[in-house]
């Protein structure tokens, strides 16, 4: 094993030198991010962080004075830390160059303290500032954990300067948090939206929330639904998938839906659904199960359990809440 021995007469240590030793310390990448003054959305890649305290519950990232993110975390009263999973490559490029447009690549929302959050992470944290730090040539951020959502997807690693994979991280009996994955059966014109899953498959856009209960976050753009038609139809667990999936199935609203559609987005004729091409049985069920109620315009609604699940009809129009209500008191 080879060393490097400083003493105080020795000459200063060789910054080069030390990056790289410090660089064999294997990490994670994460994107911390927060907004300016103007509230514009401002991140930047970096794997200097650790969790600090569960209770309270703390966690510290470091930012260097020459990123030019600098002053909106220094000055900035929250932030989110985003770890990236395998298949993040680019977004921690991205998110490590000086492009002026980094948000417009990734799926974004804000949850609780209005830091924003990349919905498609493997976890993410969203952190008021507790207490900042100056620390050489970089400024210590420590935050208290106001929520945090987390995937059992695999962690993008980084070592000696260069990515790396990591063999068999989630432990069979890990359970991860409370979230479910929100996934939308949308419909247009006789059509469904699928999403391709980048390996050749398509499957249902999935998207953390609705903003103002119309307008669905997905992939690098928003999808404006028509509220009325938007419910519940499917909770489901798929093998060794945590935490499940919720359902909804919707209409996009034409009128109000100007912009083209991401590239990952794409309508498929009812007629026309490559079930073949869908990533569990699951979703094939939910999809042909769809094509047969629409016919009828009859939905149910399914809830998965250990003997096959359960179904329950939906009868009637939809009506809003106000009118149900009233029609009770009469």
């Amino acid at each position: 094993m080879s060393s490097t021995m400083i003493s105080a007469n020795d000459a200063a240590i060789d910054p080069g030198a030390l990056r790289q030793a410090f660089g064999t310390f294997a990490t994670g990448v994460t994107v911390i991010t927060t907004h300016d003054a103007d509230g514009q959305p401002r991140g930047m890649t970096a794997n200097s962080f650790t969790s600090v305290s569960l209770d309270p519950p703390l966690l510290l990232v470091c930012v260097g004075k020459s990123a030019l993110s600098y002053n909106a975390f220094a000055s900035g009263d929250c932030f989110a830390v985003n770890l990236l999973h395998e298949g993040q490559t680019d977004v921690s490029a991205t998110f490590a160059s000086k492009s002026p447009d980094k948000f417009k690549t990734v799926n974004h929302d804000v949850v609780h303290t209005g830091a924003p959050i990349l919905m498609d992470s493997l976890t993410w944290f969203d952190c008021s500032v507790d207490q900042r730090v100056d620390a050489g040539d970089h400024i210590v951020l420590i935050g208290q954990v106001r929520a945090f959502g987390t995937s059992p997807k695999s962690p993008l690693c980084f070592c000696r300067g260069s990515y790396a994979s990591l063999k068999e991280p989630l432990p069979s009996k890990w359970l991860e948090s409370h979230g479910m994955i929100s996934g939308y059966l949308i419909e247009a014109d006789d059509s469904i939206l699928l999403r391709a899953d980048g390996k050749g498959g398509w499957s249902l856009p999935v998207s953390g929330r609705s903003r103002g209960k119309t307008e669905l976050p997905v992939d690098q753009g928003s999808l404006m639904l028509v509220p009325e038609s938007t419910f519940l139809y499917s909770v489901f667990d798929v093998d060794d998938i945590d935490p499940g999936y919720l359902i909804f199935r919707a209409q996009l609203d034409t009128a109000s839906s100007s912009q083209a559609l991401p590239e990952s987005l794409r309508f498929f004729p009812v007629d026309q659904l490559p079930y073949d091409l869908m990533p569990s049985n699951e979703m094939r069920s939910v999809m042909r199960r769809y094509v047969r109620e629409r016919k009828d315009q009859r939905f149910s609604i399914y809830m998965g359990s250990s003997d096959g699940g359960r179904v329950a009809m939906i009868d009637g129009a939809a009506r809003t809440w106000a009118d149900f209500s009233r029609e009770q008191q009469l």
